[in-house]
Formats: structure tokens, C-alpha cells, sequence
């Protein structure tokens, strides 16, 4: 029998979604690894890593209503690589939760959005 693949969640605690997503997911006995990229952010590498699984521009995974991004850079143009400089910098602004399994992954809004990753097979 083989071990279930890991499931891992960029948790923000402060986030109701994020903490209703972390809930769902003990419920449903899944392996849960918590990513608090708050506490220790991202590095470019795992960043492009998560884009590339989610297929996302960087710009697609900012929270663009967040004080944070109006006040410092809305109406800029910035290129991807610009983009995931900012994301690195201000970790904060990354659209959340984000689940990844293996090589598949949502941003869980809704939370159901999680059974697209649950439902997968390993």
C-alpha cells in the first residue's frame, strides 16, 4: 500500500479561509504539511515552483486589494520577474491558501476548491 502524498498548505493563521481550508483538510485525514511562508518566506525557487504549478502569472497571485499593494504598487507595470521580486519582499500580498499535491495545485477560494486536489489520485 502506498503512502498517501503529502498535501501542502500556504497557511496564513490570521486568515479565516486559510485556517476554514487547515480545518477541512484534518477533517478529511488528509498528510498535511503547514507552510507558514509568513514565518519563513519563500525563496525564488519555491516561489517559480509554485507558479508554475498553479499556472499562474505572478501578478495572478497577489492580492491586489491588500492595503499593503495599494498603497506601494497599484497602476504599476511590472514585469513576472518584477512580480515575484515584490512577492518575495512582501510575502503578505500571496493570494492564500494555496494547496499543492504533488504536481497539482488551487488557491482554495472557495475553500471547496480543496476536493479538486483531495479527489486526485497519488
Amino acid at each position: 500500500m502506498s503512502k498517501a502524498l503529502p498535501i501542502s498548505i500556504y497557511h496564513n493563521n490570521s486568515c479565516s479561509k486559510s485556517r476554514s481550508v487547515l480545518e477541512l483538510l484534518t477533517k478529511e485525514q488528509a498528510n498535511v504539511d503547514i507552510v507558514h511562508y509568513l514565518d519563513h518566506p519563500l525563496n525564488k525557487e519555491e516561489l517559480t515552483g509554485i507558479l508554475q504549478i498553479l499556472q499562474l502569472k505572478p501578478l495572478e497571485l497577489i492580492r491586489t486589494k491588500e492595503p499593503l499593494f495599494q498603497e506601494k504598487f497599484a497602476g504599476k507595470v511590472l514585469s513576472d520577474e518584477e512580480w515575484i521580486d515584490v512577492l518575495l519582499s512582501y510575502p503578505i500580498l500571496m493570494e492564500r491558501p494555496i494547496i499543492i499535491k504533488g504536481n497539482k495545485g488551487v488557491i482554495a477560494r472557495p475553500t471547496q476548491r480543496i476536493y479538486d486536489i483531495l479527489e486526485q489520485g497519488d
